[in-house]
């Protein structure tokens, strides 16, 4: 399985990945094999067709607004080689059949994809629900903000863990604005905001906002959900996942 790598821009610029979601691969039964996002040096479709699937992780970087359409600059920090190299995976990916898993800025590279747009508010202190804790907390508090997600009657992450609705580690300043009519919602939070997604069409491609990674060994739904997608990797689709996982 392939894990997306971000640029880091010191002097000499490092390809990088937080270690959590290398953690996450022996609960899929996967090898992890990192994607650089060097789209001048790697071949993306050649790497692609080599792999069972392709894990999208967060990232301290936002999509660069032109991305999606929006007019305004935003608010970095901007990863455009990510950005690049991302549309490019997700392309692939669908061409040759292999499984997307997107988390965090994952999620919302794939649900710009499909044509979905972005907002950049959900940390903002007045609202009612926050998404994000304030710039420059220790990394343990940061985490450690959670609300519950609501999950779509009948969908896979409702039928996966058998219960209407979870609580999930939030750590997300942008989100799904304007939503796509090529996206099934499979999971929102009690604000609205759209927290699980998958096409229409029917590719292996799903997302997630929140951080199932974050100590995925101590959440029973976390396992679960990187359980289905190891039974993805594995070929199957995504119901035969689910009952692989429940029975």
């Amino acid at each position: 399985m392939g894990i997306s790598c971000c640029t880091r821009l010191p002097e000499d610029p490092l390809q990088a990945v937080a270690e959590r979601y290398l953690r996450a691969a022996p609960f899929m039964g996967a090898d992890a094999v990192l994607v650089p996002s060097t789209r001048d040096v790697v071949d993306i479709r050649s790497i692609v067709g080599r792999l069972d699937g392709i894990l999208l992780t967060g990232s301290p970087s936002n999509i660069a607004p032109r991305r999606y359409r929006a007019t305004e600059e935003g608010t970095g920090p901007f990863d455009p080689a990510r950005d690049e190299t991302v549309t490019r995976i997700i392309e692939a990916a669908v061409d040759q059949d292999r499984p997307v898993f997107g988390i965090c800025r994952g999620f919302q590279e794939v649900a710009v994809a499909y044509g979905a747009t972005l907002r950049r508010d959900l940390g903002e202190p007045e609202r009612e629900q926050i998404h994000h804790t304030p710039p420059g907390v220790p990394l343990e508090e940061m985490f450690a903000l959670q609300h519950r997600v609501e999950l779509t009657p009948g969908g896979i992450l409702e039928r996966l863990m058998g219960v209407p609705s979870i609580a999930v580690v939030s750590a997300h300043f942008q989100g799904i604005d304007q939503p796509s009519a090529k996206l099934l919602v499979e999971a929102k939070s009690t604000d609205g905001i759209l927290e699980g997604i998958r096409p229409m069409s029917g590719e292996r491609v799903f997302a997630v906002q929140w951080h199932p990674e974050w100590r995925l060994a101590e959440n029973p739904h976390s396992v679960k959900l990187f359980s289905w997608f190891g039974a993805v990797l594995r070929g199957a689709s995504f119901e035969e996942a689910v009952d692989h996982v429940v029975r």
